[in-house]
């Protein structure tokens, strides 16, 4: 792809203008840091010595966190846990400079924190705390409620679902959003997981990995073969009547099929630290690319580069702008 200086740097400026709706499931990445220079006598494990604890906003909220980090203005729309973690992840969000007027507290619900244990930079444990169950009627009812007051009463340019299978969002309230975006002609992006794969019908940009498309669609087939690539993107687009399509790759890159063009656009040469929130960077870079109206070989290319950036990071952190834009000036001018 060749773009120009200039409308690389403008298209970067206009990040900055734009203020995205983040729906979904948030939590905190919780890490201990430490060196590892010794087995455990109780049993064959290694010791971690401790050097450093952080806490980070993680899931939906690391989409936020990439949003921002862009120069547009997230608001993050979740329900979370009336507990210590919550408290937390509220604190968190303020510290970070967004607001928390989209997050719902619940006494029946825990708030998601997913411990990393980290030796030699490495990572060597993940401790998980969480609920899985669906919102209930009465919280699904505050918490759309609070999504059409933020939608009516702020200019919102893009909404992002960004479901981790968590209960957050259920079938019911992604029909209601999908439907009140199309009424204002508010594009709506989606980085699926299993459980509602199916039910986002008529969004604006689908995002699954290859693995949540072949899970989703219960298909399996070669991903190297285009052909039968295509093929299960032309039966998902059937299914969902979405608009675009954008499939990551993994080692293979990113695949974008929409009405104006298709395009292959292979993953740039890394030194690959840790995955971890890369799909978080591309949908929050795709996202900002499509409300600009960018075509669909510059969407797959900078989310892509974006999304292998990342992954030259240990622990989920988000895209760096002012690398990504001098990259994309390297790469692509």
């Amino acid at each position: 792809m060749k773009a120009s200086k200039s409308h690389l740097n403008g298209l970067f400026e206009k990040f900055n203008e734009l203020t995205i709706l983040i729906i979904g499931d948030v939590m905190i990445d919780s890490y201990y840091w430490g060196k590892v220079d010794r087995i455990s006598p109780e049993a064959p494990v290694p010791i971690v010595a401790v050097e450093k604890k952080e806490s980070r906003l993680g899931g939906a909220a690391n989409v936020a966190l990439n949003v921002k980090a862009m120069g547009a203005t997230p608001i993050l729309c979740s329900v979370i846990g009336a507990d210590n973690d919550g408290k937390e992840l509220i604190a968190l969000t303020k510290e970070n400079g967004q607001t928390a007027e989209g997050l719902i507290q619940s006494n029946n619900r825990r708030t998601t924190k997913k411990t990393r244990i980290i030796g030699n930079n490495h990572q060597m444990l993940r401790i998980d705390g969480e609920d899985l169950h669906d919102l209930n009627d009465s919280e699904e009812a505050i918490f759309y409620e609070n999504i059409e007051l933020i939608i009516n009463s702020r200019k919102v340019d893009a909404i992002i679902f960004e479901d981790y299978d968590k209960g957050s969002i259920t079938p019911s309230l992604i029909k209601k959003v999908v439907n009140l975006a199309n009424e204002k002609s508010i594009p709506t992006s989606v980085d699926p997981k299993k459980n509602n794969f199916t039910n986002y019908h008529h969004v604006t940009l689908f995002k699954p990995n290859l693995k949540e498309l072949k899970e989703g669609l219960k298909v399996d087939f070669n991903h190297r073969n285009q052909e039968e690539l295509e093929a299960a993107i032309a039966t998902l687009e059937q299914t969902l009547e979405n608009k675009n399509t954008l499939i990551t790759l993994s080692e293979l890159g990113v695949f974008i099929n929409s009405p104006k063009a298709k395009h292959h656009i292979r993953a740039h040469h890394r030194d690959i630290t840790d995955v971890s929130g890369a799909g978080d960077t591309v949908i929050s870079v795709a996202t900002l690319c499509l409300v600009l109206n960018q075509d669909p070989e510059m969407i797959a290319e900078l989310s892509n580069l974006a999304g292998g950036l990342v992954c030259e990071n240990v622990g989920v952190v988000p895209v760096d702008k002012a690398e990504l834009l001098e990259e994309a000036i390297r790469l692509f001018v």
